[in-house]
């Protein structure tokens, strides 16, 4: 956490000094080593226990007094001090997608606006077409930023959720008087966002868990407290329910509260046919108790197999399950590989040989090192020259670790014009090339989507990243033709990628399913910078899993010889 901390910080007094017109030299010190910090794998403390703060790239004397100072209390005076000397809410304009602090700065000069709101009722009011080089286009432009961040601000991205679940359930668990713990709701169901986190815990003594839960460190205020459920407020503004429920009627409770409300109500219409009644206490016939204890035990007396969670979402399901039908959907155990990684060679934190280690030590039989092309310079993608280096690092590894292969890889620009930004020569070394849109989003339809179905043809071109491009809280997905996209990369055997990645989570579980329909074939990839980020391949899972696909539809399910062989048929 204190990593993040200080590079949040960090970017925080690089906004400022802009804003207030500081030198550029000093403001792009503060923007680099917050970059460089996010991209640390060990903790700034391990740094300053071995005096190698001064080591990471951008950290001089003075940030380095300031990240100890940050350790040690809690605080930097300086960013205090510093963030005196502007309006509180000026700094929150730059939350918004294209308003960045000269932006900020003009608006504050010009019109005082400090804060959203008051951004809000200047655009209302046709005030900021009055100031020299805000265009409507921009207005507009900034119009919609604003309501990207408040759709973002309302739900919270599944792997915050799950992170802020896991807190609470695990302290649960060490509750004396709790028996099962499990989240429900729409985090039990892997959607994408959520709003709220909702908790069912077995046990006899209701009271002392509600005492417990109320209590636990997390919890910034009660908003219920009652005998079996209450309501709490984190310290992030997160609501968390809980309820208690006796053994017997765990599993009737478990899908009840897992939803969704369109699946539980087709739930009810099927039980009310056949003389039955459902809810969160159990299936029963007229007052007979029937079934409750576990959900297999609920599916099975309304005559049905059991539908995973990420499928409940009355989408078809239903029916499948009444005749023993359901996809057998892909697990996080099916994956041999992470095809989507970046090193240190270009915006990466790690080595590609601790990167493999680490990807071995978790069951992996391959990564992808796909580092940046060229074009890409502000992640310092890689020149021809510099490839050959990278190429030889890795035949390297791949000799002296067993049983384990790194894939050499390559994260390519699309143009303007579909084109890829290194030649076929070079592109023919590679043995997998992932191609995305980095640049150029606000081109019509018909563009972006023949961009990426040009790439597809290339025949070097093995996987589309991101191929929607949307950036949670920053950017919608882009407006392209997907059924196009899906039919030209069956034609072509290309893969479109599942993104694990918390910003992206792209394609999302509806396209997925499209895509599916239409015989379109996906691969995984965290997007990784670091290690840690391997571990984000379950929200890939999940959004494979919502979108009903199975193991023969993601190619990093397959060895290492079959994917190869798959990639250049």
């Amino acid at each position: 956490m204190q990593n993040s901390d200080v590079s949040r910080i960090f970017r925080d007094i690089a906004s400022i000094l802009e804003i207030k017109g500081e030198n550029v030299f000093r403001v792009r010190a503060y923007e680099r080593a917050a970059q460089n910090i996010d991209r640390l794998s060990d903790s700034l403390e391990e740094y300053i226990k071995n005096d190698k703060l001064r080591e990471i790239p951008g950290v001089g004397v003075d940030l380095a007094d300031k990240i100890k100072e940050y350790v040690s209390t809690g605080k930097i005076k300086f960013y205090e001090k510093l963030k005196k000397s502007i309006p509180a809410g000026l700094l929150g304009l730059l939350d918004i997608p294209c308003v960045g602090p000269k932006t900020a700065r003009l608006f504050y000069e010009k019109l005082k606006i400090k804060n959203i709101l008051g951004l809000e009722s200047a655009i209302k009011k046709g005030k900021l077409k009055n100031i020299f080089g805000i265009k409507e286009k921009t207005v507009e432009n900034i119009r919609k930023g604003i309501d990207i961040l408040r759709r973002g601000k309302e739900r919270l991205p599944l792997p915050y959720a799950a992170a802020i679940a896991d807190e609470f359930t695990g302290a649960l668990k060490n509750v004396p008087e709790v028996g099962k713990v499990s989240v429900a709701g729409s985090l039990r169901r892997n959607r994408d966002t959520v709003r709220d986190i909702d908790i069912l815990v077995v046990s006899n003594r209701p009271q002392k868990v509600m005492r417990a839960f109320t209590g636990l460190a997390p919890v910034k205020d009660i908003l219920a407290q009652g005998l079996t459920k209450s309501a709490v407020r984190t310290k992030t503004g997160v609501q968390v329910d809980c309820r208690v429920v006796e053994d017997k009627s765990f599993g009737a409770a478990m899908v009840y509260f897992t939803g969704s409300k369109d699946f539980n109500i087709k739930l009810r219409q099927l039980a009310i046919k056949k003389a039955l009644k459902i809810n969160e206490y159990g299936v029963f016939r007229k007052d007979r108790f029937l079934a409750g204890k576990t959900e297999e035990d609920v599916f099975k007396a309304l005559g049905m197999s059991y539908i995973e969670p990420e499928l409940r979402e009355n989408t078809g399901e239903i029916e499948l399950a009444q005749n023993d039908n359901l996809p057998d959907l892909i697990e996080l155990k099916d994956i041999k590989g992470d095809l989507h990684v970046h090193s240190e060679w270009s915006d990466g934190a790690d080595s590609i040989e601790r990167l493999a280690l680490a990807a071995q030590a978790l069951g992996y039989s391959y990564i992808a090192v796909t580092d940046h092309s060229q074009s890409l310079k502000v992640t310092g993608g890689l020149s021809p020259e510099r490839l050959k280096k990278k190429k030889a690092e890795i035949d390297k590894i791949n000799k002296k670790i067993d049983n384990f292969r790194v894939l050499f890889g390559t994260e390519v620009e699309i143009d303007a014009k579909g084109r890829i930004d290194y030649r076929d020569e070079i592109l023919r070394e590679f043995d997998l090339v992932i191609a995305a849109i980095h640049s150029g989003f606000k081109q019509s339809r018909e563009q972006l989507t023949k961009r990426i179905t040009i790439a597809c043809e290339n025949k070097y071109v093995h996987i589309i990243a991101h191929p929607t491009g949307r950036l949670r809280g920053a950017r919608d997905a882009y407006d392209i033709d997907l059924d196009k996209i899906f039919k030209v990369a069956k034609e072509t055997n290309t893969y479109l990628e599942i993104n694990a990645f918390p910003d992206r989570m792209d394609l999302d579980s509806r396209n997925c399913r499209r895509g599916k329909e239409i015989g379109a074939k996906f691969a995984l990839g965290t997007d990784a910078h670091k290690i840690v980020h391997f571990n984000l391949m379950k929200y890939g899972v999940s959004l494979a899993r919502r979108g009903w696909l199975c193991r023969s539809d993601v190619i990093n399910t397959l060895s290492l010889d079959k994917l190869l062989k798959a990639i250049r048929k």
